[in-house]
Order: C-alpha cells, then structure tokens, then sequence
C-alpha cells in the first residue's frame, strides 16, 4: 500500500466500467507494481483491466532512436499482455493530458491508475488527467513502480547527497526490497478480474499498425538520429521485455552472473563488459531495478562487493536522482544548483577560455582533444558513452563554452537527450548537473571557468585509463 498514493477520489471504482493503467514510465507486463495494483482493484471489484499508453509524435529531442526502441518494445508488450487477457490500446496525440481522459472516457473508466514520474512534464500529464477526466468523481492513483523505495517514502526533500539519502533507503530495503508475483498469479489475477467483461462490457483494442508507427519514427526529423543495431553484449541493445531480462540474467551474454565479477572495473572504459548495460531497459520501463536488485542478491556470497557495489548505483544513485527531480523544479537549469556553486559560476562565467567550440563543432566531435572526441563519437553513433567519459565529457563542454555555464548546461543536456539511448531521464538530468553546477558534490579548488565546482582533465584520464586504446575501439566500432 506504501507504493500507491490517491491523486483523486478514494479507492474504490466508481460506476460500472473497466479500472484503466495508464502506463507510461514503466512500460512492462511484469515486475510491475502500477500493473499489479490496477490489477488487485479489478480483481477485487470483478472489473476488466485495461492498459493505455500515450504517444506522443515528439518529445525531448528524442528521434528514431529512442521512439523505434520504445515501440518495438511497446509490440511485445502488447501481444504479452494480449497473453494474459488484458487489452492494450494507444491513446494518440500530441497531448496525453487531454488524449488519455478521452480514451479513458470511451473505456467507461471506473478508476484510473498511472504510474510516476518525477519529471516537469510528466507531472503535468499527470495533473491535466487527473483534472480532466470525467465523470468527477472516478479515482486516480499513483504507483510509484519504477524505484525500490517508492520517492515520498524515500524522502520527504530534497536530499543533498548520496549519504544523506543512503540511509533512508537501506533502512527500507527491508520492506521494500521483495520478490513479485509470478506469471502465473498475473495470469490467475487478470483472468478473474476479466470474468467481470460480461456484466460490464467495453470497447475490445483495435489493431495496432506497429511497422506504420515505426516507419513513420525514422521518417522526417527523427530519422537524423538513426537506430543503433549493435551485434556484441554489452553494446547489444534488442528492444523490449524479454531482451531486457536476457540482458540481466538467463543466458552466456548476461550480466549476471557472467560479467559481475568485473564490475569493480566500471571505470575503466576499456573494460566495457563489466557494465551492466541495462540502462536504456531501466530507462524506458522495460525492465524493473527491483528485479535487477532481487537477481543481483543471489550472487551476494560468491561477490559481496561487486553485489554491494551494484546496487549502490542501482538503487541509491538513482532514487537520489529520482528525490532530485522531485524536489527541484529547476533540475535541469543553473537555478538548480547549490547556492555556492551558483555563485562561484557566476563569478566566473567570463573567464577566457583556451579554447571555445560552438555546439555544431562539439556535436561532429571536431574539437583539439582526441578523447573527447571518441566520447561523442560513442555517443552520437552508438547511442550510449562510458559513465566515467559523461563526467569529462560534461566538464569540457563548460570549460570550451565561451557563453557561460547556463549555455554549457543547455548544450550538455541538448546532447545527451538527443543521442543517448537513455537519454531524457533523472540520471541524465543529474549527471549533466553534477558535472556542471556542482550537485550531490562539495566545493573544491577553487580555478579559473569552474569556480569551485570539481575540475577533470585529460591528464587524469590519461593516469586512470590508456586513451589511445579507448579511442581506437571507438573509431573501430564507429
């Protein structure tokens, strides 16, 4: 129950129609908390379930890339929940405050389920539905299905660093942090639940144009980010449910456990096989952190630290990304940033820069540094770069850009959401705020362009790492 909050209305459906999930940042069949939940209700009332997803024709500088990723996750999903009874249907528009209370409308909605967001316009989405949708007084409920500890249970603020949250969370692992229904209990549980359909009938899902949808994403503007289609884990980036538990665990190419045991070498971009390489699974929904954390426990004993390491990052990182989000509407502008390094920015904002690249320079990797270079080319062909490289990378764009970190800031993140495969995200959002203004960070040295917010350099880099043989894999790969 601590997973769900009431956006409207009680809980209970009301009138005689089906409990509609709008589903949106998580977008699977299991693993699913809001799905459980719209389901349990159903189940209980003896009503159908309906799932609605909004499309929207663009979003976030987001291009084929990432929508022909999503829609062809979103098929599987439809035809896995076609499996299990539950209609899927696709509320179109460039609106889904208004296109989703319309298609819960014609359903006959009785109670409305949605999964959370912490971003600005997801949370718009969410108010206009919860305002719009008629009759009155159907209730609205949001699952918070996406993190281990549900955000408002998390924290109840804006948190200033990793260990002021880290604490909270482990302290709620314990109730948190437990396996989920089978496919079987799904099955049992949408099965009753639609032994309701004849005493309230609905209108059934028509059919979905899938290759249409997907044509018409690489059509046009989205077709200048193209589709990655890379054959070798952990580059490998097949789309959709399945793929996503194939990538955690089950098969010789997995992360666990095949390649945990090099997890402790993450920060090494020529070790990319001890990336988990989940990321854009977590991203759009395709796969839960909390079945990742439950797999990721069972190889405790043999790799304690690996396993601590992992959910470390999995868990903690990012819900603090999440409570950021949350918390901070200006996530994603200078305005967000701690008060001293907004200060120190300032003051330095107007330092020469040895050297200065406009955005068309930086985003054809034409710059003077042969790794930085490599980094964007990862990202602009591949569609992903080595966590350890997105802190340089974001660095380097405030340090060679003349007008300023606000512009610095808008051109990381412009960067990032366009290629990135996991792109438009809380941990983007926060990484790119990390490197730049100084967030979940303390002050350091203080220097010319940076202030005091922390200072990398390809020096450092070249100490961690050998940059000649992470440049030529890029090159080769590109």
């Amino acid at each position: 129950p601590r997973r769900v909050r009431s956006l409207r209305g009680g809980d209970v459906p009301v009138g005689e129609g089906p409990v509609v999930y709008w589903m949106s940042r998580d977008q699977r069949a299991m693993d699913n908390w809001a799905l459980c939940h719209a389901l349990a209700v159903a189940r209980e009332h003896r009503r159908p379930l309906h799932v609605v997803f909004a499309l929207v024709p663009e979003f976030a500088n987001a291009g084929a890339r990432q929508y022909c990723f999503m829609l062809r996750g979103l098929r599987e999903l439809e035809s896995r929940l076609r499996d299990l009874g539950i209609p899927f249907h696709l509320a179109q528009g460039p609106d889904p405050g208004v296109s989703v209370p319309a298609a819960a409308e014609r359903l006959g909605c009785s109670m409305l389920v949605t999964d959370f967001s912490p971003l600005r316009i997801g949370r718009a989405w969410r108010d206009s539905v919860t305002t719009l949708l008629c009759p009155v007084d159907v209730p609205v409920a949001e699952v918070d299905a996406h993190n281990v500890v549900p955000a408002w249970v998390a924290s109840e603020k804006q948190e200033y660093a990793a260990r002021t949250i880290r604490k909270k969370i482990n302290g709620r692992l314990t109730d948190f942090l437990t396996d989920f229904p089978t496919v079987e209990d799904v099955r049992e549980a949408a099965t009753e639940a639609a032994a309701g359909a004849e005493k309230h009938p609905v209108r059934s899902a028509g059919s979905i144009d899938w290759d249409g949808l997907i044509d018409a994403a690489r059509a046009g503007a989205g077709g200048a980010v193209p589709e990655v289609l890379s054959p070798s884990p952990p580059r490998s980036r097949a789309p959709g449910e399945t793929a996503a538990l194939a990538a955690l665990f089950g098969t010789s190419a997995s992360f666990l456990p095949n390649r945990l045991a090099l997890y402790g070498s993450r920060n090494d971009p020529n070790v990319p096989e001890a990336l988990s390489g989940l990321s854009p699974y977590l991203h759009f929904g395709q796969l839960s952190a909390q079945r990742c954390a439950v797999e990721a426990t069972k190889h405790r004993a043999k790799h304690p630290e690996a396993v601590d390491s992992f959910l470390e990052e999995l868990i903690v990182r990012r819900e603090l990304a999440d409570n950021f989000c949350l918390h901070n509407p200006h996530y994603d502008s200078i305005a967000g940033a701690p008060g001293w390094a907004r200060e120190s920015l300032a003051l330095h904002a107007s330092d020469a820069r040895e050297f200065a690249y406009t955005l068309e320079e930086l985003e054809h990797s034409r710059t003077h540094d042969e790794l930085w270079n490599a980094a964007q080319k990862e990202l602009t062909h591949l569609g992903t770069m080595h966590g350890f490289l997105r802190m340089y990378w974001a660095k380097k764009i405030l340090e060679w850009t003349g007008e300023g970190p606000e512009e610095a800031l808008r051109r990381a993140i412009y960067l990032n959401d366009r290629y990135q495969l996991d792109g438009r995200d809380p941990n983007g959002y926060v990484g790119c705020m990390w490197a730049i203004c100084g967030v979940h960070d303390q002050g350091w040295k203080e220097r010319d362009v940076f202030g005091k917010v922390r200072y990398m350099n390809y020096a450092g880099c070249k100490r961690k790492f050998k940059i000649a043989e992470y440049v030529e894999r890029v090159e080769r790969e590109v």
